[in-house]
């Protein structure tokens, strides 16, 4: 009894102390855990301070609560608890909002780390935070809904929602949700290019339960090819699992098949070893496109060497019951391959709500919902989207160049010179940040010298252009704009930014602080979004990773998998699942994979 009690006592101080916790994670890794722990002493230290959302106004000398006098609050919904979503409710702070999340999963999913859950690596359970515990450590008002969004009504501020759980009480399954600011973040799915068969026949990996379902999968392979009533060429079939996609996730995915086959599957299933296959079908020259050429080198080194099958330029037509058929690249050849199990990971698409909505306000024909570079759907002031379902529309400078040319020109003479100039360059800079890429790619050190060289006469400091020679100069600045990738750091920094900007909202309506507006008078309220790249990571199986970090660092080896386990353990959404994915990988260190398949 005396045992009991001691751990019903330290499991209350866990729950009433958290930084118990921290303590016992930072101890168990290094680097990563000091960083995680940094992280998020900043992150709850700058919560604390904040006023409850139900603040009540005193009335008179004795503090007498007035109803009257509370503001109404301004109702957001969010659509979404990925990472666009999650990192929005982490860091909103401003107790004068409403906030309602619908979504039809009440969790959130560490995504980089789903290859890992697919091999028996890391436990699914340890990789999902219910967004109920993030909701109730926060100071503002938010509730939650779990039911998915099926129709968007932006003339009358409502979205119409279906509920997703089972329940057999009597009701009506949908409702209507009012809005005053709606936050779309809803991601994406995958793209299937309308290839024949991939839906009913094809395994994808963009939720936890689908990886859920290719471990299980993998497991059953072995287990079935083990029966003795089956021959060689029926085995080799049963484990020939083909990769479609060579991408992050597909190289990810192989990389942690292979180690699990060499590292738990030969001590297990030690009879059918030799008939494993593990093919990686890439359309394009080379896998890990995104990636520096030198990763991209080693990493089709390494899986040559490890022998996995690697073929480019091979481009999948149909996918049946029993074999996928690919067509080459170049000559067109079509190759018939029988399988066992098959990835899919070749993109991805918007989802129906996405689809339907951008019919609806005249996007039909693009990708993803277009926003501005403050996230804020082209045409709609309180609609936002963020995450994989919105791309932003960077404005081109050759749209504004007149009024740019207008609001340099203070002294109205019809050219223009460097010191006119220099007074809204920053504005510029900040505005159109293509700018600062082609300075780049130019090699000039700013864009006065640009200015110089197109005027011809870079030797001298007074020079004066007119409005052609200032489009001339400006002319190819516009062919350095790219869409942001569709990754997890790109989301979580939007939807940290999104919140930073509603938390000052009321500030910024007075005193905005924004780059100066060229169509018009006065600064735009904030400063527009900027994506800040943290690097990269590509697990290559065996205890390696290739890392491509800011400034063209490249690192190769088991060095940058200790950096990819520190990284990915402080990028944890909580202490708890910090501690899990921790001790998951400590397991697999001492005890190897769980191959149970559950």
């Amino acid at each position: 009894m005396r045992t009991f009690d001691f751990f019903g006592r330290l499991s209350r101080a866990f729950q009433d102390y958290p930084s118990l916790s921290r303590i016992i994670v930072v101890s168990t890794i290094s680097g990563g855990g000091l960083i995680a722990y940094a992280e998020a002493n900043t992150y709850n230290g700058s919560r604390g301070h904040i006023a409850h959302a139900d603040a009540i106004t005193s009335n008179g000398a004795h503090g007498i609560a007035s109803s009257e006098a509370v503001p109404k609050k301004k109702k957001v919904v969010l659509l979404g608890t990925g990472w666009a979503g999650m990192s929005f409710l982490k860091d909103l702070n401003n107790p004068s909002y409403e906030v309602e999340v619908v979504s039809p999963r009440n969790f959130f999913v560490f995504t980089p780390l789903l290859p890992s859950v697919t091999c028996g690596k890391v436990e699914a359970r340890s990789i999902v935070e219910p967004i109920r515990n993030i909701i109730r450590k926060k100071n503002v008002d938010i509730s939650f809904s779990e039911a998915e969004c099926v129709k968007i009504d932006p003339q009358n501020k409502k979205i119409y929602c279906r509920a997703t759980v089972n329940s057999k009480l009597k009701g009506e399954e949908e409702f209507a949700v009012d809005y005053d600011y709606l936050i779309i973040a809803v991601g994406a799915q995958v793209n299937t290019f309308n290839t024949p068969g991939v839906e009913q026949n094809c395994h994808f990996l963009k939720e936890v339960e689908d990886a859920q379902k290719i471990r299980k999968n993998v497991i059953e392979s072995f287990e079935k090819a083990s029966l003795p009533n089956l021959s060689d060429e029926e085995r080799k079939k049963i484990l020939h699992f083909v990769i479609v996609g060579g991408g992050p996730t597909g190289v990810e995915f192989a990389a942690e098949l292979y180690d699990f086959v060499n590292e738990d599957v030969v001590k297990l299933y030690p009879k059918v070893r030799e008939f494993v296959k593990i093919t990686l079908l890439e359309a394009t020259d080379h896998i890990l496109n995104m990636f520096d050429k030198r990763i991209t080198n080693f990493a089709e080194g390494k899986f040559g060497r490890d022998g996995i099958d690697v073929k480019l330029g091979s481009m999948v037509t149909k996918i049946d019951d029993n074999e996928i058929s690919t067509k080459a690249r170049g000559n067109g050849n079509t190759t018939n391959t029988p399988y066992g199990m098959v990835l899919w990971s070749t993109g991805i698409g918007p989802r129906p709500l996405i689809k339907e909505f951008m019919k609806q306000i005249g996007q039909g024909n693009r990708r993803a919902l277009a926003t501005d570079e403050w996230l804020r759907v082209e045409g709609f002031d309180t609609i936002y989207a963020l995450g994989d379902c919105a791309t932003i529309n960077q404005r081109k400078v050759m749209e504004d160049i007149s009024e740019i040319f207008k609001k340099a020109d203070k002294d109205e003479s019809g050219t223009l010179t460097v010191k006119e100039f220099q007074e809204i360059i920053d504005d510029i800079c900040e505005r159109y940040p293509q700018v600062e890429l082609y300075l780049k790619s130019k090699q000039v050190r700013n864009i006065v010298d640009l200015l110089k060289e197109a005027k011809g006469d870079a030797a001298k400091e007074s020079i004066e252009l007119n409005i052609e020679e200032f489009k001339s100069a400006l002319s190819q600045v516009d062919s350095q704009m790219k869409n942001l990738p569709a990754t997890a750091q790109v989301a979580n920094q939007q939807g940290a930014y999104l919140a930073k900007c509603f938390n000052r909202m009321e500030e910024c309506e007075k005193n905005p602080e924004g780059p100066a507006r060229f169509r018009g008078t006065g600064r735009h309220r904030f400063h527009p979004f900027r994506y800040r790249h943290l690097g990269q990571f590509a697990p290559l199986g065996g205890e390696q990773t290739a890392a491509q970090l800011p400034g063209d660092w490249v690192s190769i080896g088991h060095s940058s998998q200790w950096l990819w386990y520190s990284v990915y353990a402080s990028k944890q959404v909580s202490w708890r699942t910090r501690a899990l994915v921790v001790s998951d990988w400590v397991r697999r260190f001492i005890f190897g994979r769980d191959t149970s398949g559950i």
